[in-house]
């Protein structure tokens, strides 16, 4: 079950202030990935050694009053629906107003954790005024400043008590978890019903942890693994922004559970911004991702279609452009097993282990014939390199000054190990430890 913690309110009380904080201060998600798109709607936080993954739903409602409040309830009702704790944000300078009652009444009816964060508690004497917060019925009220951070720590802690400490037992523990994502109408359902009406293997339907995620028990390729289809997603307003964000939220939850995504996008549209996020996002949860570019019988093309467009998409993908991708087309079945295929292939990519010996004599060669650049007269000396246990692959380079070997030496060596080793698909942890 992924952990998400959703920040709901009326306009203005600092929800995005006090989303900013989670995030930035936990250093969570940084802006050092060039050619991303960053979207603040949503990111990952971490408080006592907890992952979590903090919605904003603030910011981008525009309209009349009536839009505003019939476009903040719906979000609030997403996120209840989606959550695993409610965080309801008010205004501890302006006291309860008839919007946050309105709220208040929708949230209670949830059986999420709610937990009232009143903000703008700048200073100490401003924090005796929560109480009468309490009035919303919705329990404890914690007093907080989104700004400079104080009454935050407290908070969060009730917030991860809340968390499973162990995961569940699990049937399917083991069996790769392979997520089809994508904006709503991308072709995600039509995907996976191409795939189990031509193979007929399903073996049993599971329904998911959400109404309209499902998992399918699947067989191809000499492989056994689950399909999570992420589709169904109901427009339940005529806003494209709250169609949206309930589509991050579903994609996000199939996200974090996977070991490989397949992200579909419209070849008529190409990469969009929400797109990028997502791509992004399973580049720093350390997921495989193969790319499938679907519609392709739609469009207009020569010989040179295919190879410009992909070149496209990779400028924009910037460093993290290491992901297949697959120009198909699921009304005509073309390439969509191929696609499965190649994710199957980049989750073996993911979990390859390689030997000490090899990735030495490989990578010192590469280091020798381009070794780090000195700083402040000071030569960097990498010894060796080993690969440490973990779900995506990650390496530790052992040297004598670590704290001088910078970015682009580190994608130098990312860029060696790509050519020497089959890392297609996967992202891979470098780390640079003192000998």
């Amino acid at each position: 079950m992924a952990n998400i913690v959703a920040i709901v309110g009326r306009p203005n009380v600092g929800k995005s202030t006090f989303f900013n904080r989670l995030i930035e201060d936990r250093k969570a998600i940084t802006d050092n990935v060039s050619g991303v798109t960053r979207d603040r709607q949503y990111g990952q936080a971490e408080w006592l050694n907890t992952n979590f993954t903090v919605i904003d739903t603030g910011g981008y409602v525009k309209g009349s009053e009536d839009v505003f409040e019939a476009a903040i309830r719906e979000q609030v009702e997403v996120a209840l629906e989606e959550a695993t704790v409610v965080l309801f944000m008010v205004d501890l300078q302006e006291g309860v107003t008839d919007l946050d009652k309105d709220f208040a009444n929708v949230v209670r009816k949830s059986k999420k954790p709610v937990y009232v964060v009143a903000n703008k508690a700048d200073t100490p004497a401003k924090s005796n005024y929560g109480g009468e917060f309490y009035a919303l019925g919705l329990g404890d009220v914690f007093t907080v400043s989104a700004q400079n951070g104080s009454g935050t720590g407290e908070l969060l802690d009730k917030v991860v008590s809340h968390f499973p400490q162990n995961d569940p037992e699990d049937p399917n523990e083991g069996i790769p978890r392979i997520s089809i994502l994508g904006k709503p109408n991308v072709g995600k359902s039509s995907f996976l019903n191409a795939l189990v009406g031509y193979q007929r293997s399903i073996v049993t339907d599971v329904a998911g942890t959400t109404r309209d995620s499902l998992d399918t028990h699947y067989k191809a390729f000499g492989h056994d693994f689950i399909l999570t289809d992420t589709a169904g997603i109901r427009k339940k307003a005529k806003i494209k922004e709250d169609i949206e964000f309930y589509s991050i939220l579903r994609s996000i939850k199939a996200l974090e559970e996977s070991d490989v995504c397949i992200m579909m996008i419209d070849a008529s549209k190409g990469l969009e911004a929400q797109d990028l996020n997502l791509l992004n996002l399973a580049h720093r949860y350390g997921k495989g991702i193969v790319l499938m570019v679907n519609k392709w019988d739609l469009v207009a093309k020569d010989s040179n279609t295919a190879a410009k467009l992909e070149k496209e998409m990779r400028d924009r993908l910037g460093v993290i452009n290491y992901m297949p991708i697959i120009f198909a087309s699921v009304v005509n079945k073309q390439r969509i097993f191929q696609t499965v295929e190649k994710a199957v292939e980049v989750y073996q990519n993911k979990s390859r282990k390689i030997s000490t010996s090899e990735l030495n004599e490989k990578v010192l060669a590469a280091i020798e014939a381009y070794p780090p650049p000195a700083l402040k007269g000071k030569f960097i000396t990498i010894k060796y390199v080993t690969q440490f246990p973990a779900k995506t692959p990650t390496f530790a380079f052992f040297c004598n000054l670590p704290q001088y070997i910078k970015e682009p030496y580190m994608r130098y060596l990312e860029n060696r190990m790509r050519e020497f080793f089959n890392f297609e698909g996967t992202p891979i942890r470098l780390f640079f430890r003192k000998k």
